[in-house]
């Protein structure tokens, strides 16, 4: 596991390198990635439009602020991503400021595709679902926790969905954006302090 944590690092970059390579690639019409399809760079287009507003507005509550600051070792925050993932572009922004609030938090993003060892390794039901979000030990890359591809409220939501309808559609996916916009990135706070807590 640790090589392939390392052989990944070594094609990472930081939150800002990745929003300059998404920029970068919708301004040449094209998403992250081997696939290449209109759908897949209108997306692209939103999530860079997205992180970009979140970056501005993302607001951290005191409570992720105190629980942040405890942190009393050298983590590493490792996400698989791509540049068209919806869900990503909401919890990005989110993972960003948490990290800038310590030192003691490295934030690193790969490409789900160019790494596909790792992102084997961290499946959610069988599929590689993204972002996943790896918390490693700095020091030694051993895996501490890992979460994703979204906020448990919208998980919840997700699965509800899906054991009614069978699949998700169009609708549902309106619906989840719409949800993301009311939660500003409360429900991924939570998430994260409750496994910072522990780690």
């Amino acid at each position: 596991m640790k090589e392939i944590i390392t052989k990944s690092l070594e094609k990472s970059m930081n939150y800002d390198g990745f929003k300059s390579l998404v920029s970068e690639l919708v301004k040449q019409g094209k998403s992250t990635g081997e696939n290449q399809s209109e759908v897949l760079l209108n997306y692209s287009v939103l999530s860079e439009r997205r992180m970009k507003r979140l970056d501005k507005t993302i607001k951290l509550n005191n409570n992720t602020k105190n629980n942040v600051s405890k942190i009393n070792k050298d983590i590493l925050f490792l996400v698989l991503m791509e540049s068209w993932c919806g869900d990503g572009a909401q919890t990005l922004p989110v993972i960003n400021k948490i990290a800038d609030l310590s030192p003691r938090i490295d934030f690193k993003v790969v490409l789900r595709d160019e790494n596909e060892d790792l992102m084997n390794k961290f499946l959610t039901n069988g599929g590689k679902s993204i972002p996943k979000l790896l918390i490693l030990e700095k020091e030694n890359l051993n895996v501490l926790q890992s979460w994703g591809p979204r906020p448990s409220v919208a998980t919840k939501m997700v699965n509800d969905y899906k054991r009614e309808h069978g699949a998700l559609d169009a609708v549902f996916k309106k619906d989840l954006q719409v949800w993301y916009n009311k939660d500003k990135g409360v429900s991924t706070q939570k998430d994260l302090v409750e496994i910072l807590e522990v780690i």
